[in-house]
């Protein structure tokens, strides 16, 4: 149902009255985290206000933490963000920044698939369900570090097309919509891309990598993702912590 400046009830502004619009809208799903609202022009031809009138009500969407800017993007919504362990599980951006280092990702692409045989086994579905498949490459400081392939089922974040994932991670996006991630099972190997592939890590296809598959289960040990990231050497440090 399309809400009209004239159905919100206040003695206030017109917008403010635009705010509760949007607001509304963010609460009832039809604007989901972590995609855009529709644009300055576009919700003053439909409101029948200036664009001034319509910035001033995003402004102030803005600064209540509900909405966010990006510059030559747009204004998307964001998520209720949880708070969580980083020292035990946390994603790509929220390593590098605890480095005071800049993440940042090429999106190589986001597609929808079947399951097929090998995943449906995986995340214990029917190989006809489908499944969001992501490859990218992660940066830290502009300088590539690694390419993933980061596999989730499309019931976990229906969403998930509709997201842009070079402004928000993957675990901001499951903060958005609870989805906890209650414990990971990581192995790793050493790989070899072929020359496709290695130029995006500006590699020869003959250098090694590190290997790093990743199973990310909830508390119901449901899988909740499945990645492979391949992982420049002569980029990462990592510790391991042995205890008796």
């Amino acid at each position: 149902m399309r809400l009209a400046l004239s159905d919100i009830d206040y003695q206030s502004p017109m917008y403010l009255q635009l705010r509760e619009i949007i607001r509304t809208k963010i609460e009832d799903g039809e604007f989901p985290p972590g995609t855009a609202i529709p644009t300055e022009h576009e919700l003053a031809k439909t409101y029948g206000i200036n664009r001034l009138t319509v910035r001033n009500g995003i402004s102030s969407l803005v600064n209540e933490g509900l909405l966010k800017r990006i510059q030559g993007k747009g204004v998307y919504v964001l998520g209720e963000k949880r708070e969580h362990d980083l020292e035990t599980l946390e994603g790509f951006s929220q390593m590098v920044r605890k480095k005071n280092a800049n993440p940042s990702f090429q999106i190589l692409a986001k597609t929808l698939r079947n399951a097929g045989h090998k995943y449906s086994k995986i995340f214990n579905i029917h190989p006809d369900e489908q499944i969001f498949y992501i490859k990218r490459v992660d940066y830290i400081d502009n300088e590539p570090y690694s390419l993933e392939e980061i596999y989730t089922p499309h019931n976990v974040v229906p969403h998930l097309g509709d997201i842009d994932l070079t402004i928000f991670s993957l675990y901001e996006i499951y903060d958005f919509y609870n989805i906890e991630i209650a414990y990971s099972q990581q192995t790793l190997d050493l790989a070899q891309l072929d020359q496709s592939d290695a130029r995006f890590l500006d590699i020869d296809s003959s250098a090694p990598l590190l290997l790093f598959t990743n199973t990310s289960y909830n508390d119901a040990d449901t899988v909740i993702e499945y990645s492979r990231s391949y992982t420049r050497p002569d980029k990462a440090n990592y510790k391991v912590h042995f205890k008796r």
